[in-house]
């Protein structure tokens, strides 16, 4: 699965408008060190640093996740000249509401120098692909509410259902 898109046009930012192509790709062992600082990035957004940083033995764990034939978790990356600009990280469940698998997008994350250029939508579409090749129906995702630059995004590309997340922590 790979998906080019020319980010050749307006309102680019500077550090992204000399760039020719980007390149939605599966995420490769040799990708480790510039997908790190994305990852970091994703968790640091969503108030996983410092004392509440994740174990890194979660990240350890990810990161093998994404090259495991039997894994169900899978992860693209955005490149355009050789950086990695952004990441997906997504997975197939079964549902009691439909036959075929559904996709969660668990991860997506962009450098903020390439937010508003289209590699969000970019890496979604692709996920999107991705889920209609394996057969499934849907891709879903949160968000947090306050994730403003994000939802712009999702609310262009995506139907709100009005469902609110709940969870219990265990120990």
């Amino acid at each position: 699965m790979c998906r080019i898109v020319s980010l050749t046009g307006k309102g680019q930012r500077a550090s992204i408008a000399a760039m020719n192509t980007l390149t939605i790709r599966p995420v490769t062992p040799a990708d480790f060190d510039q997908w790190l600082p994305l990852w970091e990035g994703y968790n640091e957004f969503y108030g996983r640093s410092g004392e509440t940083r994740l174990d890194p033995m979660i990240t350890e764990i990810t990161w093998a996740r994404f090259f495991s034939a039997g894994e169900p978790v899978h992860a693209l990356v955005a490149e355009a000249d050789g950086q990695l600009l952004g990441l997906a990280h997504y997975l197939f469940h079964r549902s009691t509401t439909m036959i075929a698998n559904t996709c969660y997008l668990q991860d997506l994350f962009t450098i903020p120098q390439a937010r508003g250029q289209g590699v969000g939508r970019a890496l979604i579409e692709a996920v999107a692909d991705a889920a209609r090749t394996a057969g499934s129906p849907r891709v879903y995702w949160h968000t947090h509410e306050t994730n403003v630059t994000a939802r712009r995004l999702y609310d262009a590309v995506a139907k709100d259902t009005g469902f609110i997340v709940c969870r219990v922590d265990l120990p």
